[in-house]
């Protein structure tokens, strides 16, 4: 079972937001073709690591991750990388990882009971979810018994938000609707479940006023700046990342598709101050994951 063994005061930042695409088998978290267009969609070919390889990578750059795939089975009628299989790769290397689950939500109870066991039997910190690729819409009753369990179990849900790459350029955007991962989607949870941490990913275009507004609104949110070179974030999530949500406010890259190396190189190029980047590098992850004991207010 996966226990964190992450020295804090060793690392330089917490990426909250890398992807596992390929598992040991070489089989993908994406069908062949999905693959292939996002890798020209992002103007990319290179490898897409496996965990070991991942561990490696961040363990050279003293930074933790945390690693995630995503379980779409029945929306892309392929076999999901296991998230049993993830969590146990990352207690192998528990000082520089820090795994999600992935369950597919339009399984219903099985979702649930999914979930459960990866909490209990696998450890698992939270939760990724992809809306746009997993097809559902979180705002729906239907799901809330999924929330509720998160909520209780105390782990933070991830959802992408915002435009995706996956499918784009492909017939009918392989038949992924954009709509799903409006953010404003996630505020019927963020009210119904206040313990519940939701953590919106990406700057969230063409919603970011919907995103900003969520998070100024409903703390119990917080918004990751990954899938993005800081270069083009939008002027207005600088300025709240540098003011009222410097405290909820994530370090993360996307990786492989977006590597921490030109993300802190970029970031220098952009308004966000020096002294919100501790926080947002490290500091304020470790408070949603329950690896530092103290608690900012904001």
């Amino acid at each position: 079972m996966y226990q964190p063994a992450i020295d804090l005061a060793a690392l330089t930042a917490i990426d909250m937001h890398v992807h596992i695409e390929v598992d040991d088998h070489g089989h993908h978290s994406l069908p062949d073709d999905l693959v292939a267009a996002a890798s020209k969609y992002f103007k990319t070919d290179g490898p897409r690591p496996a965990i070991e390889a991942v561990a490696q990578y961040y363990r050279e750059r003293r930074m933790a991750a945390v690693v995630f795939t995503v379980d779409a089975r029945t929306q892309l009628a392929h076999p999901p990388l296991s998230s049993v299989d993830l969590a146990r790769a990352a207690a192998e290397h528990a000082d520089v990882l820090i795994p999600f689950g992935s369950v597919d939500p339009r399984t219903g109870a099985a979702a649930v009971e999914l979930a459960a066991r990866l909490i209990e039997d696998e450890g698992v910190r939270g939760f990724k979810f992809h809306p746009t690729v997993q097809g559902f819409d979180p705002s729906r009753e239907e799901y809330a018994p999924l929330w509720d369990l998160l909520q209780t179990a105390g782990v933070p849900a991830l959802f992408h938000t915002g435009q995706t790459g996956i499918g784009a350029g492909m017939p009918g955007g392989y038949g992924f609707r954009l709509g799903l991962s409006n953010p404003m989607l996630l505020d019927p949870i963020a009210a119904e479940f206040p313990r519940l941490q939701i953590i919106m990913a990406h700057p969230s275009v063409p919603w970011q006023d919907e995103a900003l507004s969520v998070a100024t609104h409903k703390h119990n949110t917080w918004i990751d700046l990954s899938g993005w070179s800081p270069k083009y974030f939008p002027a207005s999530l600088v300025r709240y990342a540098n003011s009222m949500l410097k405290h909820r406010v994530l370090f993360g890259t996307d990786f492989p598709l977006l590597t921490p190396d030109r993300w802190l190189r970029d970031v220098e190029s952009t308004d966000l101050k020096p002294e919100v980047l501790p926080g947002i590098l490290k500091d304020n992850a470790a408070r949603l994951l329950g690896l530092a004991d103290a608690v900012e207010s904001d």
